[in-house]
């Protein structure tokens, strides 16, 4: 690592929540899901928010970019939760994480 983060590969967990446009905020996280996908990062959307990975620069870049679109659609205030990994010692990928994980289930017997 050479003492900054802008060339090191960070996977967030980004979860982006508009305030004050209503009980339905599916429009606004459509907008930020072309946001992310048009930043062609490796990304994999759930029902609480999006995992994404990339250079910490450009992922950050995103987070950014989303909260400027869904400012830009009228909400007032957003609340956004990121979690993060980094690592130094070798590349993972968020595919590479889950393959880890379900190798070990594949091993594990069945109870009867």
């Amino acid at each position: 690592m050479t003492g900054t983060l802008g060339d090191v590969k960070v996977i967030i967990d980004l979860c982006v929540v508009p305030l004050g446009v209503g009980v339905s905020v599916s429009e606004h996280i459509a907008a930020c899901q072309r946001v992310i996908e048009s930043a062609g990062l490796a990304h994999e959307m759930h029902a609480y928010g999006t995992n994404i990975e990339g250079e910490w620069d450009e992922v950050f870049a995103v987070v950014k970019r989303c909260h400027e679109v869904v400012h830009e659609m009228g909400a007032p205030r957003i609340s956004t939760t990121v979690k993060l990994g980094t690592r130094t010692d070798r590349e993972q990928t968020m595919r590479d994480k889950v393959a880890s994980v379900a190798e070990k289930l594949a091993g594990e017997i069945e109870p009867a």
